[in-house]
């Protein structure tokens, strides 16, 4: 966090004039001992005296504070790591809130940095101590993605924000207000959900042939990752179609055999947890203990990629949409907060059936083990 140098500023100012502290003293009307006190941080000039100072030295008052309003996508991305750090040693909670509430009030016109801290607390509110801190942690998030989408100008950002604020309503379980939020924005009869061909097609036209082929791997990959998310929820809907799910399952395993072969996306870890969850629904025991055996080996191939995306031999272009994601604020939550995570899945009534068999233990502790080596 950046903070005031008014002090050293003037200093510097004064000496890159060739000026003692008597001399800018007899200039402002002001005692040497008043100049002294600015530069050894004793005391700081009345507010009037800032446009004059900023008009004597040419600089702006920015300038002389030593304030930055915007931070660069470099400081952003080390200032969210910092505290996700902060996060994942399980340093006082409050505290760590406490700070990056006070950046937000530093920045609070730099929108990118705003999204960055309301991701932060996005992936990070269920650590607080009581669900009533946490909704009011969720809150918070929103109300900064709402500042972003009323003052940015970046429709792209606004767009992000939106999508993080429906996230954060849906935390919430306010469903109808996540409705309201995404349905004519992403109603899949509108024409705009399917223009990806367009830009791609553009791109081709004027010869910008690896834009092209960039774009439609990103386009492709994010498909893939929707495809095997909405398999998800689609489950979970029709648990009691036995062969809806079975089916859905058979066609999800055969997408991931045929394009998922090198890469690994959290999403997958998921997918198997789902199904893990619909054989146990129908009693097939011995398919969700397989299922809970591909869960736990998912989670260590993301563990050992450190839970980033990343693409293969076939999708060779995805690194700078990838290290873009990363410095929009959307990496993922720690690698400790994500194995606690993961082991709490265990836990989940529909497992009751399996609790004390041997099988079930065996994968409980492997998981377990992977979270002891990271602590």
């Amino acid at each position: 966090m950046h903070i005031l140098t008014f002090s050293e500023n003037i200093t510097c100012l004064r000496r890159g004039r060739g000026m003692t502290q008597e001399q800018l003293a007899d200039f402002l009307g002001v005692t040497k001992a008043s100049v002294s006190k600015w530069e050894t941080k004793q005391s700081l000039p009345d507010i009037l005296m800032l446009p004059k100072l900023a008009a004597f030295f040419d600089v702006t008052i920015d300038q002389l504070l030593g304030y930055e309003p915007q931070l660069s996508k470099e400081q952003i991305q080390r200032i969210y790591e910092e505290l996700a750090e902060a996060f994942a040693r399980r340093e006082d909670f409050e505290q760590i809130m406490c700070r990056s509430g006070e950046m937000v009030k530093q920045y609070y016109n730099c929108y990118l940095f705003l999204f960055y801290i309301g991701s932060l607390w996005l992936n990070h509110f269920m650590l607080a101590e009581n669900k009533e801190r946490q909704t009011e942690i969720l809150e918070d998030a929103i109300a900064l993605f709402d500042h972003i989408i009323c003052q940015c100008r970046e429709m792209s950002l606004c767009s992000d924000a939106l999508l993080m604020r429906a996230t954060a309503l849906l935390q919430l379980e306010r469903a109808e207000d996540v409705i309201e939020t995404l349905e004519e924005t992403l109603n899949p009869y509108r024409l705009a959900v399917q223009s990806d061909s367009l830009l791609i097609q553009a791109y081709q036209m004027v010869g910008k042939t690896d834009e092209a082929d960039s774009f439609a791997q990103v386009s492709m990959y994010i498909h893939l990752i929707v495809l095997m998310s909405d398999a998800i929820y689609r489950m979970s809907l029709r648990q009691n179609d036995r062969a809806i799910c079975l089916e859905t399952i058979r066609r999800m395993d055969n997408l991931l055999e045929n394009w998922n072969k090198e890469m690994m996306h959290p999403s997958e870890a998921v997918y198997h947890i789902q199904a893990a969850v619909i054989y146990m629904h129908h009693s097939m025991r011995e398919e969700a203990l397989d299922r809970l055996e591909r869960y736990v080996k998912c989670i260590g191939d993301c563990e050992e990629k450190e839970f980033r995306l990343c693409g293969d031999s076939y999708f060779d272009k995805l690194g700078d949409w990838i290290d873009d994601l990363m410095q929009k604020g959307r990496a993922p939550r720690s690698k400790e907060v994500i194995l606690e995570s993961a082991m709490q899945i265990f836990e989940h009534p529909v497992f009751e059936p399996v609790r004390k068999d041997p099988r079930f233990l065996a994968i409980k502790r492997l998981l377990e083990a992977k979270g002891g080596d990271k602590g």
